[in-house]
């Protein structure tokens, strides 16, 4: 069974490639199943006056899911396509978060953590952020941010869980235990995690979570998906052979698949 749950489109603003595009590109490379998971739209901050291109306006939103929904059934024999969306976890604006999550008949949900506030640590163009605070309060934010979001119940996957180290900014001290803090709150919530190949690509120079976490996922029973990332269609399905043999090394022998957010295990 070869997946990527973990793909964007030209429609956020920072990727390339329409939806079809993508869906074609995965019927090529012999995917199985094809997420499409674009960024839900941005919530907390104005649009027009934050950095250009983070994610889709609102208007936006019911096109995509239209759009997405017209090509699962377009492309039903030939690939399974699942219909998600990457909805970031902003603390403070639950309820917004919620009517998005629900609003729509998605078959999985990703839940993130880009924003600490207005600041995204995820993005390139501020990465200065860093500079005027103490990294390891930071990945204390973070990581209180990612358990907050598993009890949330709004979610199907955490995303990308340990996507602070992507920069490769480290604290002085060890965050074992914070990294482990939020596997346990996602096991305790009962939803999957994602191991999101694109950190091969970043600063960072390793897939999120990390082999001791995914081993430490393995150990608490979560179950994995995968996740390419991409934001090119060229991109898709970029080094997800690296992450099922780092899945197969952890111990795991099943993917966690998803169709009207029911979860659904496949062997690899």
């Amino acid at each position: 069974m070869k997946i990527d749950y973990h793909t964007h489109h030209a429609r956020c603003g920072h990727a390339e490639g329409s939806l079809e595009d993508y869906v074609k590109r995965g019927i090529g490379i012999g995917l199985d199943h094809i997420g499409l998971s674009d960024h839900m739209p941005l919530i907390h901050v104005d649009p027009a006056s934050y950095y250009p291109g983070m994610a889709m306006p609102m208007d936006e939103l019911p096109r995509y899911v239209e759009e997405a929904f017209a090509l699962k059934e377009k492309y039903k024999g030939v690939i399974e396509v699942r219909v998600g969306l990457e909805g970031d976890y902003i603390e403070g604006y639950e309820e917004e978060i919620e009517r998005i999550v629900r609003g729509y008949p998605w078959d999985y949900v990703i839940g993130s953590v880009h924003f600490l506030g207005e600041w995204d640590i995820t993005d390139y163009r501020q990465t200065d952020g860093w500079k005027s605070r103490d990294p390891m309060a930071v990945y204390e934010q973070y990581y209180d941010a990612v358990c907050k979001a598993a009890a949330t119940g709004f979610y199907d996957v955490i995303g990308h869980i340990d996507v602070i180290k992507r920069f490769g900014v480290q604290p002085g001290g060890d965050v074992t235990h914070l990294e482990d803090m939020a596997l346990a709150a996602a096991a305790k919530a009962g939803v999957a995690i994602e191991l999101n190949a694109s950190g091969l690509r970043m600063p960072c120079a390793e897939m999120f979570p990390s082999r001791r976490m995914l081993a430490k996922a393995r150990e608490l029973g979560i179950p994995v998906t995968l996740g390419s990332d991409a934001h090119q269609p060229e991109r898709l399905g970029q080094y997800l052979d690296e992450a099922r043999a780092a899945l197969k090394d952890a111990g795991y022998a099943q993917l966690a698949t998803f169709e009207g957010r029911r979860r659904i295990l496949v062997d690899f």
